[in-house]
């Protein structure tokens, strides 16, 4: 029971952070764009990162996709294991 709650939440991890830098980059304006460059700063960072958004808006992606897997897995319509078993015992095998 523990390494199938361990195992949820290393997918959902994973999920989580890809989603992440999917989402990250959209509807950003550099300060280059808005006109506004703050000295020092890069021209190309953002001019308003908004990242309380992206994470809820992340979490929520996430949790839908991990949903969405999580009931394709327990329907049997996609496996838990990428090769079948009997593949990976006799390549294991020395």
């Amino acid at each position: 029971m523990f390494s199938s709650i361990v195992f949820g939440a290393a997918v959902y991890l994973i999920i989580w952070w890809l989603t992440l830098f999917i989402i990250l980059p959209i509807g950003i304006e550099s300060q280059a764009e808005k006109g506004k460059v703050l000295p020092g700063s890069e021209r190309g960072a953002p001019a308003k990162p908004v990242m309380l958004k992206k994470v809820l808006i992340t979490t929520l992606v996430s949790a839908v996709i991990f949903g969405t897997l999580y009931g394709l897995w327990q329907a049997g319509i996609i496996d838990q294991y990428v090769m079948p078993q009997k593949y990976l015992s006799d390549r294991l095998r020395p």
